[in-house]
Formats: C-alpha cells, structure tokens, sequence
C-alpha cells in the first residue's frame, strides 16, 4: 500500500511560478512511476507529468517546456515544478502512482493522492 500527500498548491498570478511535491509513505523508487494528473473544473481529468523508476520523464503537450518533474528516491519524494503559469493551468493537481507506467499514462493509476489546488490568476 503507498499513499501520497501533495503540498505547494496556491493562488498565483499568470507568468508565475509554483512548486508542487508529493511525498509517499512507502518506498517507490524501486519500482513505481511517480506523476500528476489534473482535473478542471467541469472537465476530465488529464494527465500533466510523470517520472519512471529508471528517471525516464513523460509530460502532456500542454505543459511541455513549462514543467519540470523530478524525484528524490532517497525522500520517497517527487516534485513538480511549474513556470510560466496560464490560467488554464487552473486545477485540482493529484499525485499518482504505479507500477505501470502503461497503467499509469492510461490514467488508471493504482495509487492517489487526495489533490491540491491551483489556482493561475490573469
């Protein structure tokens, strides 16, 4: 069983910058691909980033250039760092995890966190 806490969420206006993190109680670095999806209101929930076990990075079009994830193995923590901020990054940001990564971007992800929210001002 993993859970997942996320922090950094907020309110930032657009052309900013947010840091999100995502801790997990358990040891995910051996064998868990680690990311985030988004849900908007009114809309589905998207895939946004992801990072493997062997540190391959995954990242939607919309936010490619403008997130970086990361991971800390060591922490059992990943990161997501958001630049450039558009108002249409506005969501509940979830961490997720899974032992596949074909699970994973399917978005049928085992694991969930319980959300953060962001918020990008114009």
């Amino acid at each position: 069983q993993v859970q997942l806490g996320e922090s950094g969420g907020g309110l930032v206006q657009a052309g900013g910058s947010l840091r999100l993190s995502c801790a997990a109680s358990a040891r995910t670095s051996s064998a868990y691909v680690v990311g985030w999806f988004r849900q908007a209101p009114g809309k589905e929930r998207e895939f946004v980033a992801a990072v493997s076990w062997s540190g391959s990075t995954y990242y939607a079009d919309s936010v490619k250039g403008r997130f970086t994830i990361s991971r800390d193995n060591a922490k059992n923590t990943v990161h997501l760092q958001m630049n450039s901020l558009k108002p249409d990054d506005t969501a509940v940001y979830y961490c997720a995890a899974d032992r596949s990564l074909h699970l994973f971007l399917a978005g049928t992800t085992t694991y969930w966190g319980q959300g953060t929210q962001v918020t990008v001002s114009s």
